[in-house]
């Protein structure tokens, strides 16, 4: 327990602990995990997962190595930690499928609901499933939730961290300094510097708040000591699987790229602006949480606070440290969503004044007018979706009845809260896994025309020339759905193209194509065309040269 007097009337007042609290954790967290992996069969990898899905491909053809591998050369951008766990439970599959690239961010998402939980129940269980709820309804955590995502794993390692460091405070629990640590060595092995640099800030500034200057200082210096001994390790493996170039490039990718803004840069508010629309609604409502709790700051004396205190600090330091580096992006403080939910939920602690109940109906407002907003969104959208969706009419009718029984639910106060949150969240995941997913996948897809590229190319027995398309983005969208080892040639010029070894199927965008024109490449005909990532693309044969 905390011995600083100076917090002994923040103590939050707890419930007794129960061993119901143990099972309705991992109640919670079996419920979020099985809604992450619903539906969740062989679906073809877009965006950002075809990287990963490439890289465990390639471990499967390989064998383990320290880095993940793309047309056999390391990577340096990550360590082979996540491929490693996707490889691990794609064995027995003896292929890599959407579930098992999925499964280790969902497994992920079912850590943070089960902490939340274990962190919030002994003072409030209605606190505990709404910050959960506030959170599986926010933007960038349904859509990372379902993909292949770091930034997830790296949030509930952090949060994992700040809980066993709470947990020894006020709820009488032993101090775990090497499974601390060991958090720590896992958020470096899956993000890198960052994953071990964030989870130890959000548990140092939780002991800065606390004035426990000695164990800030301590842990402090040991995740520092840890620090230097992992990026060591880092480099010494990327010398032995690429040598000096290799080492260099792990230095640019995964620390000085990301400073320095080479690798693309963005303004220094770009978290506290942007997370508005990337973090709703648990965001904004957070901030007007934190502002109502700033205008009746003299009244809020109350139990809770120094909780409500501590999760603020940690969130705030994860958008303040992460605003550092040039180089921005919306997953990237996923770790600070968690407190976020935490906070937008604290007015159902039931605080007393108007504006924290204005705040409650705000939020039940929300979760009512959901169902309402995604029906009239299928309605409008009918037309255009997908064939192969549920029948729009099943869509329809489901939203009508959770849109009835959310209205019905304004009638029940002891169910309202907690029921209304309930159907906001199968209302958004049900639309989510149901119409959007397809649909992202009907627009996105790669699969279909790569594959039937290939099989243009082997029946042909020709080489393949990836045109205008880099090693590191395209490419790879293609070379994910290939079956087997195979090794294309890529080019960026039509000069490069004209010199390439003959038979060869070159494919390209359609306006790359348009490139080649006035060029004897350009008088070829496509042998065939089609979308691919959402854009025109095109196959052309180069047949033997005279």
């Amino acid at each position: 327990m905390i011995n600083n007097p100076s917090l002994a009337d923040t103590r939050p007042a707890l419930l007794p602990f129960e061993p119901g609290m143990q099972r309705q954790s991992l109640l919670v967290g079996a419920v979020t995990l099985l809604l992450l992996v619903f539906g969740n069969f062989h679906q073809a990898p877009i965006g950002f997962d075809s990287r990963f899905v490439m890289f465990a491909q390639e471990m499967l053809r390989h064998g383990p190595s320290f880095f993940p591998t793309t047309y056999g050369e390391p990577y340096p951008d990550y360590s082979a930690t996540s491929t490693f766990l996707i490889y691990l439970l794609s064995l027995p599959f003896g292929e890599v499928t959407s579930f098992t690239a999925w499964l280790p961010t969902a497994v992920a998402g079912a850590v943070l609901a089960t902490l939340m939980y274990r962190l919030l129940a002994r003072y409030s269980r209605q606190w505990a499933l709404l910050s959960v709820a506030w959170m599986l309804l926010s933007a960038t955590f349904v859509t990372e939730a379902r993909a292949v995502s770091l930034d997830l794993m790296l949030a509930a390692v952090a949060f994992a961290v700040f809980y066993l460091g709470y947990a020894a405070d006020h709820f009488g629990a032993a101090r775990r300094t090497p499974a601390l640590l060991a958090l720590l060595l896992l958020g470096f092995a899956i993000r890198g510097p960052i994953g071990l640099v964030v989870p130890t800030g959000m548990l140092c500034i939780y002991y800065l708040q606390g004035r426990q200057f000695k164990r800030l200082f301590s842990f402090g210096f040991m995740a520092l000591a840890l620090l230097l001994a992992c990026i060591g390790l880092l480099l010494w493996l990327a010398h032995l699987s690429g040598g000096p170039a290799f080492v260099q490039d792990v230095i640019r990718m995964q620390v000085t790229g990301r400073v320095d803004g080479s690798e693309g840069a963005s303004s220094g508010l770009y978290y506290f602006t942007s997370s508005l629309g990337n973090y709703a609604p648990a965001y904004p409502l957070a901030l007007l949480v934190l502002a109502a709790v700033a205008v009746t700051w003299r009244n809020q004396r109350g139990p809770l606070l120094y909780l409500l205190l501590a999760c603020t600090a940690a969130g705030l330091l994860v958008m303040v440290g992460l605003s550092v580096p040039m180089a921005k992006k919306a997953r990237y403080v996923l770790p600070m969503l968690p407190m976020a939910a935490i906070v937008a939920a604290y007015p159902f602690t039931q605080p007393k004044g108007f504006v924290f109940a204005a705040l409650r109906w705000l939020s039940m407002g929300i979760w009512l007018v959901l169902p309402g907003l995604v029906l009239a969104g299928l309605l409008v959208a009918r037309h255009h979706l997908p064939d192969e969706l549920p029948p729009i009419a099943a869509l329809v009718a489901l939203m009508t009845i959770l849109q009835v029984l959310a209205i019905g639910l304004l009638f029940m106060p002891s169910r309202r809260t907690l029921g209304l949150a309930g159907c906001a969240i199968l209302t958004l995941w049900t639309a989510y896994i149901l119409v959007f997913e397809p649909v992202e996948r009907e627009l996105y897809d790669t699969r279909t025309f790569s594959q039937a590229v290939m099989q243009r190319v082997q029946a042909g027995s020709a080489s393949l020339v990836l045109h205008g398309m880099g090693k590191d983005a395209k490419a790879i969208k293609f070379m994910v759905n290939v079956e087997g080892e195979v090794k294309p040639l890529f080019t960026s010029t039509a000069d490069e193209l004209q010199a390439v070894k003959r038979p060869a199927y070159a494919f390209m965008s359609k306006a790359d194509y348009g490139k080649l024109q006035g060029t004897p490449l350009g008088m070829l005909e496509p042998v065939m065309t089609g979308k691919f990532d959402k854009d025109d693309y095109v196959l052309l044969h180069l047949g033997r040269q005279s």
